[in-house]
């Protein structure tokens, strides 16, 4: 298993430097619940998106009753299907969690369909958007209004700010445990933003070896 899916976040608590993010949708939990909404998930690739889903769908449904689509293959079929299977409690917890990534790939008349399938969300359900696309005009390819699929959603905006140090943190102690660390923190540093912030491709080059050196930052004999 790779470290990017091995170190992903499984609870709150693991995942790094969004931590106003989580705070917000924790009070909502604890206000209303994560049932009966969706979520429009915004952020640079690898920085957690569909991790921030998958812990969402966790809160209420057990992982068979949470499905991931890609959004460029959710047709409207595929949407009728969703809609009558959604009306049924699922397994376990009782919920039922669709995850829709790179959801600004939408086409327009599935984008037409979910208007009307989210309105309203049987309680026991949750759906989440992710997409790199924050900027609504960027959404769909143009082809239909975002603001109405998007204004039915709570909007989850994943942050790059002061994330650099904590998850320098983070991948080295990750390194360390695997036996592929030896450079300091600021190596990490500087991993994490030649990767352009995305945890992901941090981690495959750890795993492929970049970081092994002595503490200085040599490179072993």
């Amino acid at each position: 298993m790779q470290l990017a899916e091995r170190y992903r976040p499984r609870e709150w608590g693991q995942v790094i430097g969004q931590d106003k993010v989580i705070d917000r949708l924790l009070g909502l939990r604890d206000r209303t619940g994560f049932g009966a909404r969706a979520f429009w998930i915004t952020g640079r690739t690898g920085t957690g998106k569909t991790t921030i889903a998958r812990l969402i769908g966790a809160e209420i449904a057990d992982e068979c009753c949470i499905e991931e689509i890609d959004a460029g293959t959710l047709t409207v079929d595929r949407l009728r299907d969703i809609e009558r299977t959604m009306h049924f409690y699922g397994f376990g917890k009782g919920g039922r969690c669709w995850i829709i990534n790179e959801s600004h790939g939408l086409r327009a008349p599935t984008v037409r369909a979910l208007k009307t399938l989210l309105e309203p969300i049987p309680s026991h359900v949750a759906f989440c958007f992710t997409t790199t696309r924050a900027e609504e005009g960027l959404l769909f390819d143009g082809a239909e209004d975002a603001r109405p699929l998007v204004g039915r959603c709570t909007p989850v905006p994943l942050t790059m700010q002061g994330l650099a140090k904590p998850a320098a943190r983070w991948l080295r102690k990750i390194a360390q445990a695997e036996g592929l660390d030896g450079k300091p923190e600021a190596a990490y540093v500087r991993l994490f933003n030649d990767s352009a912030g995305s945890f992901r491709e941090a981690l495959q080059a750890i795993d492929a070896g970049v970081m092994l050196g002595d503490a200085t930052g040599g490179q072993p004999a």
